[in-house]
């Protein structure tokens, strides 16, 4: 499984990745080993959902990083 997720960063802005392996990710993040949310910690995750392969998760996540995919995450996936 492949994993699409957004993180709420210190600033309340929101950032999406995706992986393999969710929870070893998230301590990735929480731990300072990822260059850009070393400097927006603490951060929470706020949403996930599972993929059965890569691709399907890409796609997903690129959807949610651009204008249209942006307007959908803030009405039906972010509590707010």
């Amino acid at each position: 499984m492949y994993y699409v997720y957004l993180l709420e960063l210190k600033d309340q802005t929101i950032y999406t990745g995706s992986t393999p392996d969710i929870k070893n990710r998230i301590k990735e993040h929480n731990d300072g080993k990822c260059i850009f949310t070393r400097d927006h910690r603490p951060l929470k995750l706020i949403w996930y959902c599972a993929f059965p392969n890569r691709l399907a998760a890409r796609k997903f996540e690129n959807y949610l990083k651009k204008g249209s995919g942006q307007a959908f995450r803030n009405k039906h996936l972010i509590d707010a």
